[in-house]
């Protein structure tokens, strides 16, 4: 049996809390007062003092609501004694499992916990060094970390804390099969806190299996949009798209992440934009992990203001400050939406989405305007001629008989 606590509609008080009142240690608060931490998200009021003592958790939030902390702290606190691999954190993707690493490195330190990252892309070699300096605590991506126990370099049979990030993401990606044989060689007591931004049936499923009377968090309510974004809509011909993308990335200068539906596409965008002057770099599957860590640095650091990017980076992109998000391509389904457009407004933060789209994608937008609840505003910019709509014109009562017929 799940228990539920969602804004406005909880069992406990997650409002007007501080880190001070949810059973951290000294050490941790002092950590995170160094960092600059003010008050804790609605995701960690409810997530920290509930897994510190030891219950399983359920956390249904998007990217940027402050979850990683939400499950690195209490993982920290609880593993301050003993030794040897007793936590694991399994990421869908590349980016997230380096960034989740990051995270652990400056939480970790104050109890001297040692993380290794393994994830594919990269040389096994030094993975299997960092792994024979018996870590603490490994994050790593489904794939990867079932190659090293298949060859012996892991072993999973001390597991303490267990932590699935994006859960949905790593289902998507087609990891079933590996995060089915990670979870049988883990211990069948130990603490689990799993997080997604859906709760499909196959969440619902894998959660019932291998979490025991786990508590639900729901922070966002399903196909909502975090606050404080602007959402609008460019209507073209397909034709037109470009020059529409040109004008809105010279109206609008901060820090801006473009979608595109293909790879090939992220190449193209990312060379025109290139001879027009704008510091842009892109990433999508293709790249190595090397290629793909340094667009992600010079986007992180400001020396690119734009990155090009396929939906490889909407989910878990942990970059802060980004201002625009342009969807060149509709996304393919509402959720995608919300996911590009949780890069932007993080924690309290305002952005911009705009959706460039033509004729074409008008199902999507309806489908998108009747997730969000409200219709996406009409915009133009200047010098590009913008589709128009037609009205839709309905007929009611009897139909006209046809000539000819009877």
């Amino acid at each position: 049996m799940l228990e539920t606590t969602a804004l406005g509609q909880h069992p406990v008080d997650i409002t007007d809390q501080s880190f001070e009142t949810l059973g951290l240690s000294e050490a941790a608060l002092k950590l995170i007062n160094h960092v600059g931490f003010k008050n804790p998200t609605p995701i960690q009021s409810a997530v920290i003092p509930t897994a510190i003592q030891g219950r399983d958790i359920i956390g249904l939030a998007q990217t940027g609501s402050g979850k990683t902390a939400a499950f690195v702290l209490p993982l920290t606190e609880r593993l301050l004694h003993g030794s040897g691999l007793r936590g694991l954190i399994l990421c869908p993707t590349r980016e997230i499992a380096l960034q989740t690493k990051a995270f652990l490195d400056l939480f970790g330190k104050h109890h001297r916990l040692n993380t290794v990252c393994i994830i594919g892309g990269v040389s096994m070699g030094p993975q299997i060094r960092d792994l024979q300096k018996r870590p603490d605590i490994i994050v790593a991506t489904p794939g990867r970390l079932v190659d090293h126990m298949e060859r012996g370099f892991v072993r999973l049979d001390k597991i303490e804390e267990l932590v699935l990030d994006e859960a949905d993401h790593m289902l998507d990606l087609g990891f079933m099969p590996q995060l089915k044989a990670i979870l049988r060689k883990v211990p069948q007591k130990r603490h689990t806190m799993m997080f997604s931004a859906t709760m499909p049936a196959t969440i619902a499923s894998l959660a019932q299996q291998f979490l025991h009377n786990p508590f639900r968090v729901d922070i966002l309510p399903k196909g909502r949009a975090a606050e404080g974004i602007t959402h609008r809509l460019y209507l073209v011909d397909k034709e037109n798209k470009k020059n529409c993308l040109l004008a809105l990335l010279h109206l609008e200068l901060g820090s801006t992440l473009v979608f595109t539906r293909t790879k090939r596409d992220t190449d193209w965008i990312c060379r025109i934009l290139q001879k027009e002057g704008h510091p842009v770099t892109s990433m999508h599957s293709d790249r190595s992990q090397r290629e793909r860590i340094n667009a992600l640095y010079g986007f992180r650091k400001g020396q690119h203001r734009i990155l090009v990017a396929t939906d490889i980076a909407s989910r878990g992109l942990d970059v802060s400050g980004i201002q625009h998000i342009v969807n060149y391509d509709i996304p393919a389904t509402v959720e995608d939406y919300i996911h590009r457009a949780g890069r932007t407004a993080r924690i309290g933060a305002l952005g911009l989405v705009s959706t460039i789209a033509t004729w074409l994608d008008k199902t999507m937008v309806r489908d998108i305007e009747r997730a969000l609840g409200k219709t996406l505003p009409r915009c133009t910019v200047a010098g590009v001629k913008p589709y128009v709509e037609l009205p839709v014109v309905r007929h009611f009562g009897r139909r006209p008989a046809r000539r000819g017929r009877r």
